[in-house]
Parts: C-alpha cells; structure tokens; sequence
C-alpha cells in the first residue's frame, strides 16, 4: 500500500508539474506574440502606458533585444539584458525556453525567446514569468502527501487487516475444528461458510476426504478385531494339542525342544489376538470398565506375585511401595492387566531391579514402574504409547508393540492418562495418571 501511495503521489506530481509548466508556457507564447505585435508599430513602444497589461510588477517582465544583446525596448525594471549570447543566439534560431534567474524578476523565472522582424530588423522578443507560484503550489502537494500519505497508509492497512480476519474467519473456525478432529470421534466435520465460495468448496472437500478416511480406518479397524476373535479359537487348539504331544514324552531332546518352543509361540500368538481385540475394542470407544472401589495396595501386590518366579530366575528384585489403605474407583482386571504389560516390559527389556510405586495426591492417583535401565530412546518417548512401535526397530522377536498401546487405551478408559518419564539418570519409567480415590478413602 506504501508503494501504491508513493507511486501515486509521484504521478500526480509529475502530471500537476507538467500541467503548470505547459499553463505557463502557453502564457509566454501568447504574451510574446503581443509583444511582437507591439513593437511592429513605430510609434509605441513597452514601456509606455498601453503595455501595462503585459506585465505585473515583479511578476513579469518583456524584452526586445538587438542580435548583439543590447536592449532595444523593456518594459520597466527590465534594464538588463535577459538573455546571455549564448542563449541569445539560440533564440535567434528557433523559439526558446529558458529557466533562470533575472534581474527583473524575484527567484526563479521562465523565459521565452523567439526572432521577429519589426520597424525594418531583425530583433528578439524575451518574455519572462516568475515560477514562485508554481513552486509553491508543487511544495504544497508534496506537503499534503507527506502528512496525508501515512496516514492513509494506516487507513488502507487497518481496514485490510479487518477486510482479511472477516475473510480468513471461516478458515481459522475449520482450523480450530480440525485440530480436534480424530478417527475415534467419528462423525466429526469442519464447519463450512455460508457463501459458495472457495472456501466453501474448500471445506466441502476435506469433509468428503474426512468420511473416506473414517470409513477406511473403520474398515480395518473391523477386520482388526473379526481377524483376532476367529483366531483365538485355532490357535487354543493348536497350542492343547501340542500340549498333548510334549506329555507323551516319546520324543528325543530336539524334537521336545521344538514342541516347547513351539507351545511359547502359540502363546504368543494367543497374547498377540488378545491385544489386537482389545485395541480394536478401544478404537471403537467400547473398552468396557467396570469400576470398584480398590486397595492399590494389594492389587499390585498380585501382579507383583504372578511375576515373582520369573524376577527369581533371571536373579532381580521385584518391589511395591504403596500406602496402605489406599483406594480408588478402577477395573481391577482392566488395571492388572495394564501393571502387568509395564512390568513384563521391564522384566523382558528393562536392567536391574523392578520397583512399583503407587501415591496419591490432591487430585490424581499416580502408579509408576520403573527398572535400572538406560531408559527409552529420546525420539521414542513421543511414540511410545503408539500401536506397533517399538523402541528397537530391528528386534523381530519377544513383543508386538500393543503392550504400551493397551495400557494407554485402559488408562484412558478410566479418565486418566500415560506418560514415559525418568526416575533419576539411569531409571526408565512409565507413570499412570488415574482419577482421584474413592469416597472412602477420601473421608479418612
């Protein structure tokens, strides 16, 4: 808008100069022509009484020069010579303009020279003008752009700026929307503007991409969780039935070996199902809890049991430090199984000794587990709670990357949330965030 403005204002200006300039021109044309009409009658010159109209006192002026520059006639106060040889000769060829300073004349002036022939010789007529009043006028519009040029600047910009909100509004309310839109909030759209305008069809089409991509995810969300229930079912029979080989103990070490390693897979497999049902139950907003009233204490007292054989035998410390008495409104199954997945993932990739602590506070209850490891990769922690990651990409076996998902999806199921934190310089821990106590225990 500055630009626009001062290439405006010097348009006007040039075009008010040129204007003014071509204004006095004309003026000193005419005024010349009068002149040479004057002196052609020999018994009247400029400086008498009938002159007067071609001249205002310090304003204008008239001359007849000889060819040598001697004033042959002037009007009064225009004694000198106007006009220097040089210019003098120039004038002699060809009409001329001159701008220069003269005696006749206060500050600057515009001159006119051109040769006529009068009373039997060649002579000059030199008619001049002050150009104060056109300076002026120029100084004055350079003046009015100076104040008013800022000023409209500031004008222009603060009604662009409120023209432009006014005009980006419904895309900062589908920025907004869109922000908070996720897969698992189905039905979500951005909001669309009134007018059919770009915008408009703007938002028509993310809507449509929106619809393919819930319809997409639903898809393989379903086919996620029909593929995990039919496989339960095979893999159970597979794994009794390998059971049922390994007791007939008729086999040599290789093949035993085998049958175990074997049963371990459809295990795994089993674990594998399990998970990808409960994922896609809590895609589908149906990871159904059912809260009671609960002793953290002595629930992650017995996940601490169920994994105390397997701390002994790889020769690590499994510990609970918890308040006694103290309650909260959780899924025990729900929870025990979160705890469990935390401290299997300690036990299986963690350093050290295992240590489960529960405290409460004013408004949350906290549940941590933590091992003597170095810890999760900086650019893990991020991704940690995602489906299918996994802090090592190239390890293949011994988990599916749903262990840290799934207890993200319980936590969340119960209000609270999870997060990967550190426990001193070499401590990798995972803290869960839980709604407050029971009533109960609150009273006590």
């Amino acid at each position: 808008m500055a630009l626009v403005i001062v290439l405006s204002g010097l348009f006007v200006y040039l075009r008010l100069a040129s204007d003014l300039n071509e204004s006095i021109d004309k003026g000193l044309r005419l005024r010349a022509g009068d002149v040479a009409a004057l002196i052609a009658q020999a018994d009247s010159g400029l400086s008498e009484g009938s002159s007067e109209r071609l001249t205002e006192a310090k304003e204008n002026f008239a001359q007849v020069l000889t060819p040598r520059g001697r004033v042959f006639d002037a009007t009064s106060g225009a004694s000198e010579p106007a006009l220097v040889p040089v210019d003098l000769d120039r004038a002699l060829i060809a009409p001329t303009f001159f701008d220069q300073r003269v005696s006749a004349i206060e500050g600057e002036a515009r001159l006119f020279g051109r040769a006529v022939e009068a009373q039997d010789r060649r002579l000059v007529v030199v008619v001049g003008i002050s150009t104060d009043d056109r300076n002026r006028a120029l100084d004055g519009l350079i003046r009015a752009f100076a104040v008013g040029g800022p000023l409209a600047v500031l004008l222009a910009s603060g009604i662009g700026y409120v023209v432009a909100s006014l005009g980006l509004s419904p895309i900062e309310a589908m920025r907004r929307r869109a922000q908070g839109i996720t897969l698992r909030s189905g039905g979500e759209r951005l909001p669309l503007p009134a007018a059919r305008d770009e915008v408009h069809r703007l938002g028509e089409t993310l809507n449509s991409m929106l619809a393919r991509l819930e319809t997409s995810f639903e898809r393989e969300r379903r086919f996620v969780a029909d593929a995990s229930h039919e496989l339960r079912t095979p893999i159970a029979i597979l794994k009794a039935e390998l059971e049922v080989a390994l007791r007939d103990g008729r086999y040599d070490s290789s093949t035993r070996a085998a049958l175990i390693s074997a049963i371990e897979e459809a295990d795994r497999l089993t674990r594998l199902a399990a998970d990808l049902l409960d994922i896609a139950r809590a895609g589908e907003g149906r990871l159904a809890i059912k809260p009671e009233c609960v002793d953290v204490a002595r629930l992650l007292e017995s996940c601490r049991e169920r994994f105390a054989t397997r701390a002994k035998e790889l020769r690590r410390t499994l510990t609970v430090e918890a308040p006694s008495g103290l309650t909260a409104e959780l899924d025990p199954l729900r929870l025990q199984q979160a705890i469990n997945n935390l401290v299997d993932n300690a036990l299986r990739h963690g350093q050290g000794d295992v240590l489960i602590r529960a405290q409460a506070s004013s408004d949350a209850l906290e549940i941590s587990v933590s091992d003597q490891g170095p810890g999760f990769p900086r650019d893990f922690a991020p991704q940690a709670f995602e489906r299918f990651t996994r802090a090592d990409p190239a390890r293949t076996r011994g988990g599916s990357g749903l262990g840290l998902a799934i207890v993200s999806a319980i936590v969340q199921a119960h209000g609270g949330e999870a997060e990967v934190g550190q426990d001193g310089s070499s401590a990798a821990t995972i803290r869960l965030r839980l709604p407050p106590m029971c009533a109960a225990s609150r009273r006590s």
